[in-house]
Formats: C-alpha cells, structure tokens, sequence
C-alpha cells in the first residue's frame, strides 16, 4: 500500500489524455482505483490487480507514460 501512494504521489504530475468515459490518470482518481479494488474473487478484478501492480511498478521506475497505460487498462478490465 505504501508503494502505491508514492506511485499516487508522482502520477499527480502526470495528466495524460482519457476518453470520455474513463477517468484521467490523476492522483485522485488512482486512489479511488485502489480504493476500489479489494479482493480478487472475480477475472476482472484480478486484471485490474494486475494492471494496477504494473502502473505502481512503473511509477516506482519514473515511467509516468507506461503507468498510466496500465491504469487505463485497468479501467477497462473493470468494464
């Protein structure tokens, strides 16, 4: 959990581009994604685990881009 804030953290200075019905990749909006996240009982939610892991390994990295790739695909894992 503590790597994910941090991982927060550093996406508050990134905004990358969404599309209209997913969320931008803003700190705010990724701690209402991990807010969300819970346990994994279900595929969908394991592959926003996933996804979610990677985005807060690649912000742990300074790879802003790449993490926010992943937590747009986390969003879409949850759809």
């Amino acid at each position: 959990m503590k790597t994910l804030l941090t991982a927060v953290a550093l996406v508050a200075f990134s905004l990358s581009p969404a599309s209209a019905g997913m969320m931008a990749c803003t700190k705010d909006n990724m701690m209402k994604s991990a807010a969300m996240m819970g346990p994994s009982d279900t595929p969908a939610k394991m592959a926003m685990n996933k996804e979610m892991a990677m985005a807060n390994t690649d912000m742990s990295k300074g790879m802003t881009k790449s993490a926010c790739m992943h937590y747009m695909k986390a969003q879409k894992a949850m759809k």
